[in-house]
This record gives C-alpha cells, sequence and structure tokens, in this order.
C-alpha cells in the first residue's frame, strides 16, 4: 500500500487533468450557469462512505466528470453576475497545483522561504496602491475579506487597550465603540460578536440618497457615546458597498476619525482594488489615511479562492496584537523574512501568495487594469441600456460595477420570479437587491469574461419577460405609473 503514484499512474493523472482543464475551458459558455441538481448522486455522495480499497486515479476523474461537475455552479460563465466573484485567472488552477505539490507552510520563514518573500513581494506591491509607506506598513494574505476586518478590529483593539491580551474582557472599562454604514458588510457585525465588543456597541450609521454614510450623523453619534460614558474606538468605512458599489467619503470620515482619535478602517473586499483602473483610481486617493484596509484579490485579482489581504499602515501594531511567544518555535531573524504566524491567527497556513504572484508575473498589471477598465464600461452600458428601455428603471447611481435594476409596479415577489426565470433558462444569474427599501434586481459584473454582447442578451431578455408578464397579467405586475416607466 502506498499513498504516492507511480509513474503510470502520475502521466494518467496529468492526461486526465490537463483534458478536465481543457474541456471546461473550451465548454464554459456552452455549460448551464446553475446545475440541474442531481439530488439522488449528491445523496450518494454524502451516504456512500469511503472504500478500503481505493478507485485509482481513473476513478477519481470518473466521480469528478460524472458526478461532481454536473451538480457544480459555473461561476466564470460570462454572465454569471449575482455576487461578486469574478472568474480564476487562467493561471490560477496551475499555481495553485504547484502551492499544494510544495505545500509550504507559511508560518515561520524556515519552513518556506521563497513563499515568505513572494508574500511579502505582493503585500509591499499592494500597499503601494494605497499610498502606504512600503517600509513601515505590512499586513497579511486572509482566507477573505471577512477575517481581514475581523484581523483589522483585533488590531485596533489592541491598540486601544494594550493590556487586552492580559486582562481581556474583564476590566469592566467603558464599553468601545465601532461606527459603520448602514450598508456595510455584515463581517463588521461579525468581528464585533466574535471580538466581544456586542452587536450592541455596532452603530449602524444611516446613509445619503446615493447609500453613502452620513458624515454628519457619524459625528452626532460619537458625541452621543461619549456624552453616555462610552468609548468610540474605530470606525470602519466601505468603498464599494455589496448592493450599490457606493463608496462612503472616506476623506471627510478620515478628517473626524483624526479628530476623534478614531482607528479608521477601509473596509475594501469588493471595491478598493479598482485603484488599478484610470476612470476611478481617484475615488480612493483618501484610502491612504486609513489605518487598516481589507482587499479581496480573488476578487478583483480574479485569484482563485481564497485570496484576501490585510494592509495595516503600521506593521508594528499588527505584529503587537498576534505575536506570542514558544520555545517550540524559536525563530533566527532575518531583515528579509517576516514569520507570518506573528502577523496573525493562524499558525499553519497555506501559500496563497504564489497564485497572486503568478498572475502578475504572468500577465503583467497592464492586463488587470485593462480588465478593470473593461468591466466599468460594462457596467456603464448596462446603466444607459437599463435606462433607455421604459419598462426597467435604474435604482441607484453606479459607482463601480453593481447595477441594481427596477421593474416599476412589479412586487418583491415579482422581481423574485424574474430572476429565477433568468436563471431556469439559462440566460443569466442575477441577485436581488433592496435599495431604500424597494426591490429588484442585480448585476454585479466582475467577471473578465463578459462582454457587451452578454449585457445586451440580458437586457433583452428581462425586457421580453417583463412584457409576457405584464400581457399574462400576472398578479405580481400592476400598471406602472407613467413617471415611473420614463424613469
Amino acid at each position: 500500500m502506498t499513498l504516492v503514484l507511480d509513474d503510470g499512474e502520475r502521466r494518467l493523472a496529468n492526461d486526465l487533468l490537463g483534458r478536465f482543464l481543457d474541456e471546461y475551458e473550451q465548454g464554459l459558455a456552452d455549460r448551464p450557469i446553475l446545475p440541474d441538481v442531481d439530488r439522488d448522486t449528491l445523496a450518494e455522495l454524502l451516504d456512500e462512505g469511503f472504500p478500503a480499497e481505493g478507485v485509482g486515479v481513473e476513478g477519481f476523474f470518473r466521480d469528478l466528470d460524472e458526478r461532481i461537475l454536473p451538480n457544480s455552479t459555473a461561476v466564470a460563465h460570462p454572465r454569471f453576475l449575482a455576487y461578486v466573484l469574478g472568474p480564476p485567472n487562467g493561471i490560477g488552477a496551475y499555481a495553485d497545483t504547484v502551492a499544494a505539490t510544495l505545500n509550504q507552510n507559511c508560518n515561520f520563514w524556515q519552513l518556506s522561504p521563497a513563499a515568505n518573500v513572494i508574500e511579502r513581494s505582493v503585500l509591499t506591491w499592494l500597499a503601494g496602491l494605497f499610498g502606504f509607506d512600503t517600509d513601515r506598513s505590512g499586513g497579511i494574505l486572509t482566507t477573505g475579506g471577512s477575517i481581514a476586518t475581523l484581523n483589522a478590529l483585533t488590531t485596533a483593539l489592541h491598540d486601544r487597550r494594550p493590556d487586552f491580551r492580559r486582562t481581556g474582557l474583564q476590566t469592566g472599562g467603558a464599553p468601545l465603540v465601532v461606527y459603520t454604514s448602514a450598508e456595510a458588510h455584515r463581517c463588521v457585525d461579525k468581528a464585533a460578536g466574535i471580538l466581544g465588543l456586542g452587536l450592541d456597541n455596532v452603530r449602524r450609521i444611516p446613509t445619503d440618497e446615493n447609500q453613502r454614510m452620513r458624515v454628519d450623523l457619524l459625528a452626532e453619534a460619537i458625541r452621543t457615546d461619549r456624552e453616555a460614558g462610552r468609548e468610540p474606538f474605530c470606525v470602519v468605512v466601505t468603498t464599494g458597498t455589496v448592493t450599490t458599489g457606493a463608496i462612503d467619503p472616506v476623506a471627510e470620515i478620515a478628517d473626524l476619525a483624526e479628530a476623534e482619535d478614531l482607528w479608521l478602517h477601509v473596509d475594501g473586499a469588493y471595491g478598493a482594488l479598482f485603484v488599478l483602473a484610470e476612470q476611478t483610481a481617484s475615488l480612493f486617493s483618501a484610502v491612504s489615511r486609513a489605518d487598516s484596509v481589507a482587499l479581496d484579490p480573488h476578487k478583483l485579482l480574479f485569484a482563485p479562492l481564497e485570496a484576501g489581504c490585510l494592509l495595516v499602515k503600521d506593521a508594528e501594531k499588527l505584529r503587537r496584537a498576534y505575536a506570542y511567544s514558544s520555545s517550540y518555535l524559536t525563530v533566527q531573524e532575518d531583515p528579509l523574512m517576516r514569520d507570518y504566524m506573528d502577523y496573525g491567527p493562524q499558525l499553519s497556513r497555506n501559500f496563497k501568495a504564489l497564485k497572486i504572484w503568478a498572475a502578475l508575473r504572468t500577465f503583467g498589471t497592464e492586463a488587470f487594469r485593462s480588465a478593470l477598465s473593461s468591466m466599468l464600461d460594462l457596467s456603464t452600458y448596462l446603466a444607459q441600456r437599463v435606462e433607455q428601455e421604459p419598462s426597467l428603471r435604474l435604482m441607484a447611481p453606479v459607482m463601480l460595477t453593481a447595477v441594481c435594476v427596477h421593474v416599476p409596479g412589479l412586487s418583491h415577489e415579482g422581481h423574485t420570479e424574474l430572476l429565477a426565470k433568468l436563471a431556469a433558462e439559462g440566460t443569466a444569474l442575477l441577485g436581488p437587491a433592496v435599495v431604500d427599501g424597494q426591490a429588484g434586481m442585480r448585476a454585479c459584473v466582475t467577471n473578465h469574461r463578459t462582454t457587451r454582447v452578454d449585457i445586451d442578451t440580458i437586457v433583452g431578455r428581462l425586457v421580453e419577460l417583463v412584457t409576457e408578464l405584464r400581457l399574462t397579467g400576472v398578479s405580481a405586475v400592476a400598471p406602472a405609473p407613467a413617471e415611473d416607466l420614463n424613469g
């Protein structure tokens, strides 16, 4: 019995893998976006257990072709636009294969010297995009933006309460308060819950007509909390809200955070990497004033999942939050290296940096700038197409690539029915949206494979479906007022 493939098995595995990758790429546009889920097959996968004698290489690839692939969502399909989730770039699968083969443990540098330097180079490049001092700043690659924000709030908490590691939450001091937008990602609430700050100490600040955090109401909330004996300590701004792609007024909030001595964290998981695109680069200039930034290379750098990132302006503050000494992990310091076990909660960490580094090296940074610019142009085009259609209405300004659409007179259930129809017939997978309490649909163009033809297909079919609903007198649709139809 052995866990190593022999020469013949290895050649077979290489051939079958290559065939799988080629066929998947070539057939992607023709695949159903959502699978026709075979529940019997999935129940079989759940219940069958594992054989004492293995099925071998061919058996594995047979399972892949016959049972796994047919029941998998085609997230790389050019009309998969429901979520902020783009397709992996072309080199990502190969880089992940190499990372799995090398199996570097990216905790302390002796276990992963090259991986250590590659992660540091990726972090340095990302920090430079936002004007951080690359000598003083630092960070760590994470599983995603939610963990990056959790780590940022952890760092902010330790910075505000230097004795927190020793005393924890048992000191009875003034309650610490976090502020964020009503449109912010739920990861802020999760972080507050996990850290013991408590959801009662998270202030969701209302937004303006463009879904941006209102600075006047933020200032009022801070003042109210101070007067009540609480301690404001952190504000989380969003550069690209999940629903509409709104960008909070970072510069104004940075002024207030500085005046009020608050840690300023930027949740840029969706939008901040649009700093690479010429059209939107200026929108992110004030991010340089943040204490920390969360990013998602598995979104706008199209790295295969998982690849998030936390950048911290003062890397020493991140290290103070997470560094612990232990006799069994004695490490010789080297100025070229970083021991990432001291910059985050994990000890064992995989080689996430390789797939980001490989893509930047393989395609060059200009390819990513071009892809992001193209997606922004497509989103503008989609918004224009919507505004040209009397039966559709744009729900919010398009700041990045999220386009929210409402059908005047259509109920929430009616919008849900339209989304289901588009998905079931294979036209497109869009997502639900609620803007200012009104139901609608949302297309988020974070797919570098999407084209104008795809946009035209989606809008054209959507208009046809709305017309059919009106003609058949479906109860979910009421005659739209003329002013609504004209947008």
